[in-house]
C-alpha cells in the first residue's frame, strides 16, 4: 500500500485528488491539508511514502514544504501538482527535493501512474515542461 498525504489549498481540487487516489486499490490517502503548514506536521506524524503538494498555498509554499520534508523526513518522496508550467518553478521544486512535477491539466489517469513510478524510486515530470526547462538551462 502506498501511503499518501495531499496538500492543496483549493478544496475542490483537494477532494478530487483524494477521490482519484482512493479509487486505486494500492493507495491509502492518510492525510489531507488545505495549507502548507499542516501537512508538514502530518508527514512527521504519519511518515507517508509520498507527499503530493501544490506550489502556491497559504502559510508555507509547496517548495518550502518540500525542502522541510526532504531535510527532516527524507524517505517521503515529494510530488508537486500545480498549474504553473514554468521551468523556473520546476528547477526550484527539484532543488528543494521534489522528484515529481505534474500539471493539473494532465489526464487524471496519469496521477496514479506517476505516483507509482515515484514510489518505485523514479521521477515523474511533465515531459513538455522538462524539455522546456532543459532547453532554457542549456542555452
Amino acid at each position: 500500500m502506498i501511503r499518501v498525504v495531499i496538500a492543496e489549498d483549493q478544496n475542490l481540487v483537494l477532494g478530487a485528488l483524494a477521490a482519484l487516489l482512493k479509487l486505486e486499490s494500492d493507495f491509502d490517502v492518510v492525510g489531507v491539508a488545505a495549507d502548507g503548514a499542516a501537512p508538514f506536521e502530518q508527514v512527521l506524524a504519519l511518515q507517508p511514502d509520498i507527499l503530493v503538494t501544490d506550489i502556491e498555498m497559504p502559510r508555507l509554499t509547496g517548495i518550502e514544504l518540500a525542502a522541510k520534508v526532504t531535510a527532516q523526513v527524507p524517505h517521503t518522496r515529494i510530488v508537486i501538482v500545480t498549474t504553473f508550467a514554468r521551468p523556473g518553478y520546476l528547477r526550484r521544486a527539484m532543488a528543494a527535493g521534489a522528484v515529481g512535477y505534474l500539471l493539473k491539466d494532465a489526464p487524471a489517469e496519469q496521477l496514479a501512474q506517476a505516483l507509482r513510478r515515484v514510489h518505485a524510486g523514479g521521477r515523474a515530470v511533465d515531459p513538455e515542461l522538462a524539455a522546456h526547462a532543459w532547453a532554457t538551462t542549456t542555452r
